[in-house]
């Protein structure tokens, strides 16, 4: 699967590659004690288990003896419930004019505030066409109403700006 990390945890037979000649080995129920590595594995053995090395930076490295595969089952689950938490946030889009009309308005407005409410951010963008250029300030009118009627859930992110013949803000949740 794309965007997997190789498991670098060395498991029984693997964990003799490392350079220590004692471990420190631990199990569920505490620490065992120090011990070489081949009494580590019979030990696991007889117990049905595997060794795993959970700190190999540490002197002497650490091992537990636990079901490997299981450790590993619930570590996927772990991720997957993490994933499934995590917000993702979208940049939505409303357009606006300078000279827009009171129906459209509330309608553009009531769509910022369910995006806002959705937790998403709102990019506002005004349009200008002809001789609107030369009147911003009425473009900047429309935008500061509707930031003072969103102000109970939002606030500017970034300031209104001209991008050439638009003016561009963004809002986000409080």
């Amino acid at each position: 699967m794309p965007g997997r990390v190789a498991d670098l945890t060395r498991v029984n037979n693997q964990i003799r590659l490392i350079k220590a000649k004692e471990i420190r080995v631990i199990a569920d129920e505490g620490q065992i004690g120090i011990m070489d590595i081949e009494s580590a594995l019979k030990l696991a053995g007889e117990r049905d288990l595997d060794l795993v090395e959970v700190s190999p930076d540490a002197d002497p490295p650490v091992c537990k003896i636990m079901d490997y595969r299981k450790f590993k089952f619930d570590n996927s689950k772990k991720l997957q419930k993490a994933r499934k938490k995590q917000a993702t946030q979208t940049l939505k889009e409303i357009r606006l004019r300078p000279l827009i009309d009171t129906h459209d308005y509330e309608f553009k407005k009531r769509n910022a505030r369910k995006f806002i409410e959705h937790g998403d951010k709102v990019k506002v963008t005004m349009r200008f066409k002809g001789r609107e250029l030369g009147r911003q300030e009425l473009g900047t009118k429309v935008l500061n109403r509707l930031v003072l009627e969103l102000a109970d859930i939002a606030k500017v992110e970034i300031q209104p700006k001209m991008e050439g013949r638009q003016m561009v803000m963004i809002l986000m949740a409080l």
